[in-house]
């Protein structure tokens, strides 16, 4: 598995017209090495040149992580005494990387990494290859979708059991807890984002921040969560009601329900990103609130919560079997409240499949 990786990567590294990438700690490293490594004070590198064997940089104290490792590699170790450079120089050197084009995750490495780079490397052209590496990981093999399939199980699990003890009284921070250590104790993993439970008014922030204000009858309660089951991760957002709701609430919900829905449907092979994107909105726009839907309709889910593909106007990207990706339109009315249902969507060979299952439809809870 970890071979045919690499392979693809060098693929990928060789298209784009690079003489190497460095990768730093995160997604991309553990997904070609299987092993998981700290983004730290001190540097660590893994350097893949577009045939032959990749180069890395470690501290000591990691190195026996990588003492079996799934394919051949050099490897350059340093103590905090010593530092880094030298080993970044004899690495460098191994790959003979001065004077030559080396492409960087741009979102992912520092300033400190770059200037590492460069000072060893000198006359070198260092890149932004993000765009590249964005392929390496888009279409989610068997392992990978049942491994999503089990952080969306203990997800929904978790939520199931949380909105059972809602009552009006509770704060947003109290709910958030309970849902995260209802996650925990079904087996979940890391959480890589900390849980957006909102109610009344403060729903109408996507993304806003747990608090201390009580929840009172009549507010929307959105859940917006997840958590990865070996490196691989749910986000799931449900909106519930405590009593009834403001009615232009109900018109709300019942635009992003009929959205949420028309951007399944529009799902599948060959279909470009942006048509997913189009049909849920046009939903929201059919009801008079495509003002108060803010964002695109979905993001790329997988070892990260935001990565390829993207599902939004402009981006012509074709959707492929094994791309997995979240549907979420929303309504935000500021100063009264916001709806927000994101499912978890996997391409098929002929057509998609929703991995998320739990109900869509506006739920009344807390009696």
């Amino acid at each position: 598995m970890y071979t045919t990786r690499l392979q693809t990567l060098q693929q990928i590294v060789a298209s784009a017209g690079l003489d190497a990438v460095a990768l730093v700690p995160g997604s991309n490293m553990i997904y070609l090495t299987g092993q998981e490594f700290h983004l730290m004070e001190r540097p660590l590198f893994g350097f893949y040149p577009p045939a032959g064997d990749p180069v890395f940089v470690l501290p000591a104290l990691e190195q026996d992580k990588l003492a079996s490792p799934p394919y051949p590699i050099q490897l350059f170790t340093y103590t905090d005494t010593d530092g880094p450079d030298g080993a970044v120089h004899a690495a460098l050197a191994a790959l003979d990387m001065p004077g030559k084009r080396l492409g960087v995750e741009g979102l992912r490495m520092r300033y400190n990494e770059v200037q590492l780079i460069a000072r060893h490397a000198p006359g070198s052209i260092i890149t932004d290859a993000g765009d590249a590496l964005a392929a390496l990981r888009l279409r989610k093999d068997a392992a990978e979708v049942a491994a999503l399939r089990r952080a969306i199980a203990i997800s929904q699990d978790a939520l199931q059991e949380v909105i059972g003890a809602v009552r009006p009284g509770m704060t947003e921070r109290q709910i958030a807890n309970a849902l995260v250590i209802a996650m925990l104790q079904r087996g979940g993993g890391e959480l890589l984002f900390s849980p957006i439970v909102l109610g009344g008014p403060n729903s109408a922030l996507p993304h806003g921040v747990p608090g201390d204000r009580p929840l009172r009858e009549g507010d929307l309660l959105l859940f917006d969560f997840g958590i990865s089951y070996d490196h691989y991760t749910s986000d799931i957002t449900r909106t519930f009601a405590l009593g009834e709701p403001d009615p232009r609430l109900r018109e709300a919900y019942a635009a992003v329900y009929a959205a949420n829905a028309a951007g399944r449907r529009a799902a599948g092979p060959g279909v470009p990103c942006q048509e997913v994107d189009r049909a849920a909105r046009a939903e929201i726009e059919k009801a008079g609130l495509g003002a108060y839907f803010t964002h695109r309709t979905g993001h790329g889910l997988g070892m990260e919560v935001h990565e390829g593909p993207y599902i939004r106007e402009g981006n012509t990207q074709l959707l492929e079997p094994g791309h997995v990706f979240t549907v979420e339109p929303g309504v935000y009315l500021p100063g009264v409240g916001g709806v927000r249902i994101e499912d978890n969507v996997l391409i098929t060979p002929d057509g998609a499949e929703s991995l998320t299952t739990f109900p869509r439809e506006l739920q009344v809870i807390g009696g």
